[in-house]
């Protein structure tokens, strides 16, 4: 099981540093300036751990359900890294904006699949 998932558990545990850390470790100078850059790194920070998802189990998403369902995982998973900021540090709180942007990026990453999945070709075993 953990195999089959390896780059999504990596992308978890990056996800789960980064919501914990200091931010501003990261966000230094002209980033920081930037016009709510927090809301776009979560939104991308979400895109790219659904796209992970779909792309390591692209074979067995086929039914749309199916793929709506698996997005329950990181955006639950996004709640549980907002209630944790709260929970955890002392210089980041749980905001809602963040997960409704975490939850953009994820709905994001799965209507692009929808558009690019007729295009993808699987390999013929």
């Amino acid at each position: 099981m953990i195999r089959k998932n390896i780059f999504s558990i990596l992308v978890a545990l990056l996800l789960l540093y980064l919501s914990l850390v200091n931010p501003d470790k990261f966000l230094k100078g002209e980033l920081a300036g930037i016009p709510y850059i927090d809301k776009i790194v979560h939104f991308g920070m979400y895109f790219f751990m659904m796209s992970v998802i779909i792309i390591e189990h692209r074979r067995r998403l086929r039914n749309p359900i199916n793929l709506f369902l698996v997005a329950l995982i990181p955006l639950s998973y996004g709640v549980l890294m907002e209630i944790l900021q709260l929970m955890l540090t002392s210089n980041r709180s749980c905001d809602f904006y963040d997960a409704l942007f975490n939850a953009a990026g994820t709905l994001t990453s799965v209507l692009l699949w929808f558009l690019i999945k007729p295009a993808v070709k699987e390999p013929i075993r």
